[in-house]
């Protein structure tokens, strides 16, 4: 299943952080019903291209509709088809073996 990693920026608010955007981001995620994982700099959300692409425009969207007067989206798209993909097994490919 493809993997979309979105980052949003939101510009001309009234304070430098945007964590509370950000927690309407995964409100927006989960009522899509997608699964997904914050990181420190960027979202990554599971799902079949269309979904993405809906999801995708709601997170660009939430900043504007909560006071930002500009935002900047990034969005990287990873789909395969010659194997499947999810979060848990991108992930778990590249954390260290348990030391035995």
């Amino acid at each position: 299943m493809p993997l979309m990693e979105i980052s949003i920026v939101p510009v001309g608010t009234e304070s430098s952080s945007f964590s509370s955007v950000i927690r309407e981001v995964c409100r927006v995620i989960d009522q899509h019903g997608l699964p997904y994982q914050v990181t420190p700099t960027a979202t990554v959300i599971e799902g079949n291209i269309d979904q993405l692409m809906n999801v995708a425009v709601e997170i660009h969207r939430t900043p504007l509709n909560h006071g930002a007067d500009r935002v900047v989206t990034q969005i990287t798209i990873d789909d395969r088809l010659d194997q499947p993909m999810d979060l848990h097994s991108q992930v778990a490919k590249v954390q260290p073996s348990p030391i035995r």
